[in-house]
């Protein structure tokens, strides 16, 4: 049995998608003309500009609609996410660590290369965390140091090394031209170089980051959209009973 799924607007599986795109021309109706036609390009029905703004001298964002035949089978979509289905409670993680660890665990963290952006690290470290959803440093038996940005990969892995850190988390926010990938693929390097990969467990996260993605570079777990510091702590938490053979 299948469960074919397509974008719909008004009707289900009217197929209506809404795209927003820049294109280098100015904002006028030869632009507005440019970007139907680019919508029509891409196989978009009943293609329609319903905004144009001029962004800078021979630029102009559009915001377009349109109706597509395509469809995706739902059921034949598989993903594989850090954590399974059960995800500890703060509580609950503090009573694991206990249970199964019998001390804290050392956490560093840290927004790594050119990276200025914390939002995404102080979401996971910081105390009053995010979205309801408290940060590590509210866990009791949990002991994390959150460096900041634009640190350099080998301060972080120096300074895990100091604190005698279980697990590293990397964050990266700014993705043009994947400077992220070549930023977490220095990173690993460098652990691999110095003989320390399998030192730390080692996570990675941000808006365009998935489990996926971080593994296929070398880390142990990905972490994007809609996850919390509890969903980082019941990774690092199972990984390290497992390492201990208390899993």
């Amino acid at each position: 049995m299948t469960h074919i799924v397509r974008p719909y607007g008004d009707t289900l599986n009217d197929g209506a998608v809404q795209l927003s795109f820049t294109l280098p021309v100015p904002v006028g109706p030869r632009g507005r003309e440019a970007a139907r036609l680019f919508m029509e390009k891409l196989g978009f029905r009943h293609a329609e500009i319903v905004h144009a703004q001029a962004l800078s001298e021979g630029f102009s964002f559009y915001v377009a609609y349109g109706r597509t035949e395509v469809s995706v089978d739902y059921d034949e979509i598989h993903i594989e996410e850090a954590t399974g289905e059960k995800v500890y409670s703060m509580n609950e993680a503090c009573e694991a660590i206990r249970e199964k660890l019998g001390r804290k665990v050392v956490i560093v963290g840290a927004c790594t290369g050119f990276d200025a952006h914390t939002v995404g690290i102080d979401a996971i470290m910081n105390m009053k965390g995010y979205n309801h959803h408290y940060g590590l440093e509210r866990y009791q038996e949990v002991e994390a140091h959150n460096l900041g940005a634009q640190v350099p990969n080998e301060k972080l892995i120096d300074y895990a090394l100091k604190v005698g850190a279980d697990a590293i988390l990397v964050s990266q926010i700014v993705t043009q031209k994947d400077v992220h990938v070549q930023n977490m693929t220095e990173f690993i390097e460098l652990l691999q170089a110095r003989g320390l990969r399998e030192r730390f467990i080692v996570c990675a996260g941000g808006s365009r980051i998935s489990n996926k993605l971080a593994v296929e570079l070398g880390f142990d777990a990905g972490f994007g959209q809609g996850t919390y510091a509890e969903h980082v702590a019941t990774f690092i938490i199972d990984r390290l009973a497992e390492r201990q053979g208390r899993a």
